[in-house]
């Protein structure tokens, strides 16, 4: 459950003299007074559950109004399974990595981005290494060119003794 609820008004909490009444199902009954649908909700045993505060005139529903409340707490947990939470995954690398490392981080990388996931490539320059900046730039192209269809939204670019990129999955080539 969500910490947010949003409040409905209720049967008397309604202040519109007149309501566009809607019937359990969402069918359309029409405009009528405040005081109809009240009579109404009665002979039902339901309630008048203000929707469309802001609509001219506004929108009520005559439904019981737990089982309106379930029903939002459904449609609410039925959003929430279809959002994709995406999170940066970071590789690193360094300008003289073994051959091995490299294909066992290039595959890592190539799994975190068809998870649907943003990579952070960091390659670190230590000690006298930074005098080799060409040898970074060479196994980032290399790292990259093997990932297959990514688009590259950071490019490779030298920030202190680091060297970073970021790459997200390609949409339009995975179709």
């Amino acid at each position: 459950m969500s910490t947010y609820f949003k409040h409905y008004r209720l049967n008397y909490q309604i202040t519109s003299p007149t309501l566009r009444l809607l019937d359990e199902e969402g069918k359309q009954i029409g405009i009528v007074s405040k005081l109809e649908a009240l009579q109404k909700a009665k002979e039902l045993n339901s309630d008048i559950v203000e929707i469309a505060a802001t609509a001219k005139p506004p929108v009520a529903k005559l439904i019981d109004f737990k089982k309106f409340k379930y029903q939002e707490a459904k449609k609410e947990q039925e959003s929430k399974k279809n959002q994709k939470n995406v999170s940066v995954k970071e590789i690193r690398l360094r300008p003289f990595i073994g051959q091995h490392d490299f294909d066992t981080r290039l595959k890592k990388a190539i799994e975190f981005i068809k998870d649907g996931n943003q990579v952070k490539l960091s390659l670190a320059f230590r000690g006298r290494e930074i005098t080799r900046k060409q040898f970074g730039f060479d196994v980032m192209k290399r790292f990259i060119s093997g990932l297959g269809p990514v688009k590259v939204v950071r490019e490779p670019r030298l920030e202190g003794k680091l060297l970073n990129a970021m790459i997200v999955p390609d949409k339009k080539k995975e179709v």
